[in-house]
């Protein structure tokens, strides 16, 4: 290297020295002032801050987070991951506070610290006011009754078909346990691709769909460095891959529409209305509709699989454990399902039949209650905010109102798994609304927790019926794990065996 380069590089170090000691200040110096006196870490490490012990034990950071929030008095907590100042809220009504005012002026849901960048500017957590209402109306048809109707007939098919592939999985080589996390998802993803775009995604296409949102999986949990090589740009890029098939699958259904064909899955049953106004559109020579564009479609599509996927195998994994755990419950459900529905009958379990199920229904709520999948939901302040009469949350802050903790705030005894409390006679879901956050609350609640109520009660009803199942336990088996839902920290080691005396034929 030429002398004159290495001398000028030497007389610089002192200065780039410096500056860095100064930015590494100003750092340090900024934390604290927008900390102040809640609770969290005083010294801070240089631009990734507390980033590593969250990556690597979530479970964790976020209950440090919360022992501190509780302690405090104010019901709130700090930390610094990545450059960004966070703020956890252990709060029920603090936790209402953010949920209420989301709104340009206020709070954004982000879903992700780097949200935007991985899920696409088009997101529906990330709108607003009256564009967010009207994609609302919009998506409303896929949740009517004879859209759920239709799902359900979807939904037995592949839930059967998985559960008989476990069975045979834990029977090969003298029952032995099998990890049902990973099972899980994989029931999941054939469900919501099934549910979601039917028969409008080709056998190769769900080859590669697989395989991108696998990416996107492993990218959510990684380090947020978009650069080739790493995770997160591989996610990144995953998602731009998974949107244009799904719009794809939008295109092919709006054909479908047009040519008379009726709705078979959830895709459908948006293009019925979507299409009309398109047609009514270009006959009047008017731009098209709002939120009709295939792509733009694609990625809402997107929007549904991202929350369908993960929530749902948690809610499934810990569904089988605490039932596992809770024989008396366990023969409850199966009292009740073994009189409105039986295997051997070769008759699907109809949506009528489904709403019977009182306590198998309440079962799914209280598991969602006491394991809530979605423990936090990041929102990012995009102005400075009082949340307290104390405490205005600085611009740029990313807010974690915890779920979790709600869920174990004013209901009865509410460290016991007890699904007597949302049947009729105590309707805790009622009377502790606002602690029942689950689903979220505000203008961003969740448009599909009937979907999702249904799917959980539908597979523990045919869980408990086809087959016996037994929990491997190790230790610290039920501790939570972050995978990015939460799930059993053994990832649901069961063994299994077939209870009735066939699968039933669908």
């Amino acid at each position: 290297m030429d002398t004159s380069i290495l001398s000028m590089l030497a007389s610089a170090a002192p200065f780039l020295l410096s500056l860095l000691a100064f930015l590494i200040l100003l750092e340090q110096i900024t934390y604290l002032r927008k900390k102040r006196s809640l609770p969290g870490p005083l010294l801070i490490v240089p631009f990734l801050g507390n980033a590593i012990p969250l990556i690597r034990t979530p479970t964790k950071f976020w209950q440090l987070q919360a022992s501190w929030a509780k302690s405090s008095g104010s019901e709130l907590s700090t930390n610094y991951l990545f450059g960004n100042f966070i703020l956890f809220i252990r709060s029920t009504e603090l936790s209402h506070r953010v949920f209420g005012n989301v709104r340009p002026d206020a709070f954004q849901i982000i879903g992700h610290p780097l949200g935007k960048k991985l899920f696409g500017e088009h997101n529906l957590i990330y709108m607003f006011g009256q564009s967010h209402k009207d994609l609302r109306r919009r998506i409303a048809p896929n949740f009517t009754i004879k859209a759920l109707s239709t799902y359900l007939s979807l939904q037995q098919q592949i839930i059967v078909r998985h559960l008989e592939k476990w069975e045979e999985m834990s029977s090969s080589g003298g029952s032995k346990p099998v990890a049902l996390r990973l099972l899980c998802r994989d029931l999941n993803l054939d469900t919501s691709q099934t549910v979601f775009v039917g028969p409008h995604l080709s056998l190769e296409e769900r080859k590669v769909f697989n395989s991108d949102y696998s990416f996107f999986n492993a990218g959510l949990m990684s380090v947020p460095v978009d650069f080739p090589g790493f995770a997160f740009r591989e996610a990144r890029l995953a998602v731009d891959r998974l949107v244009k098939t799904l719009s794809g699958c939008a295109a092919r259904s709006k054909a479908k529409i047009r040519a008379g064909g009726e709705p078979s899955c959830l895709v459908d049953f948006w293009m019925e209305e979507t299409v009309k106004e398109v047609t009514a559109a270009e006959k009047s020579g008017a731009a098209p509709p709002p939120f009709s564009d295939d792509m733009e479609v694609g990625a809402h599509l997107f929007d549904f699989l991202f929350a369908a996927q993960d929530a749902s195998t948690s809610s499934l994994l810990w569904a089988i454990t605490l039932l596992e755990s809770h024989p008396e419950i366990l023969a409850r459900v199966r009292e009740e399902v073994s009189g409105i529905w039986k295997p051997e009958s070769g008759k699907m379990i109809t949506a009528e039949q489904l709403r019977e199920m009182k306590y198998t229904e309440a079962v799914a709520r209280e598991v969602i209650r006491f394991r809530p999948p979605a423990t936090l939901v990041p929102h990012v302040a995009l102005k400075d905010f009082p949340l307290t009469e104390s405490y205005t949350v600085p611009k740029g802050t990313i807010v974690f109102p915890s779920l979790l903790e709600s869920s174990f705030q004013g209901f009865a005894d509410s460290e016991r798994f007890d699904p007597d409390r949302f049947m009729e006679k105590r309707r805790e879901d009622q009377v502790y609304r606002r602690n029942f956050l689950s689903f979220g609350a505000g203008s961003h609640q969740c448009v599909g927790q009937r979907y999702a109520l249904n799917y959980l009660g539908l597979f523990i009803a045919l869980f408990v019926s086809l087959l016996d199942f037994k929990r491997h336990r190790t230790d610290g088996c039920d501790e939570l794990s972050y995978v990015p839902t939460i799930a059993p920290k053994d990832d649901g080691l069961v063994y299994l065996s077939r209870r009735c005396g066939r699968y039933p034929a669908f």
